[in-house]
């Protein structure tokens, strides 16, 4: 398996990941956020076009996981990251993650950040195993509080939610 960045034509099966690991938030009574409604292939397309997607791929080089990230106040912002289920607990987020870990760093950023639910196991619990932590309100960015302001606006703080973040080594020391 090799992570490289995501093709145009790939879009709509970055969806498909999309939507089969967002089922399994039935598990968790979160049948709202499994039944989110999911954006157009079109919405990823900027994505895609600026070298902001990757994609884990198979044997077959077919997109099993994908990562979509953005700038925010000078870090690498994780915007979404999703794993098929079939292919869940191989280390393939983590692989994703430790990719992005390392384009931060080719761009000169000192961290990843992130937002996500702080009580599903394979969000905050497991970020924190990937080297994140829980960023206190006072340590909100700018950009990362106004993210927060729109998860709000769109109901998802009705399971707790936090932003994240992981340092990243440089040269000369940690950030």
């Amino acid at each position: 398996m090799r992570i490289r960045t995501a093709r145009l034509a790939e879009l709509p099966l970055l969806l498909e990941i999309e939507y089969a690991a967002g089922r399994v938030f039935h598990d968790l009574d979160m049948a709202e956020i499994a039944e989110n409604d999911l954006p157009a292939p079109a919405e990823l397309t900027p994505y895609q076009q600026d070298g902001r997607a990757w994609v884990t791929a198979d044997q077959t080089d077919r997109p099993i996981a994908y990562a979509l990230v953005e700038e925010v106040d000078g870090n690498l912002h994780v915007e979404q990251i999703s794993v098929h289920p079939e292919h869940a607990r191989r280390g393939l987020g983590r692989r994703l993650l430790e990719h992005l870990a390392g384009e931060a760093t080719r761009r000169g950023m000192p961290a990843l950040t992130l937002t996500t639910f702080v009580e599903v196991p394979w969000n905050a619990p497991y970020y924190e195993r990937c080297g994140f932590r829980i960023l206190t309100d006072d340590e909100l960015t700018p950009g990362l509080r106004a993210i927060r302001d729109r998860e709000t606006a769109l109901g998802l703080d009705r399971w707790p939610r936090t932003a994240m973040r992981r340092d990243l080594v440089r040269w000369g020391g940690t950030s």
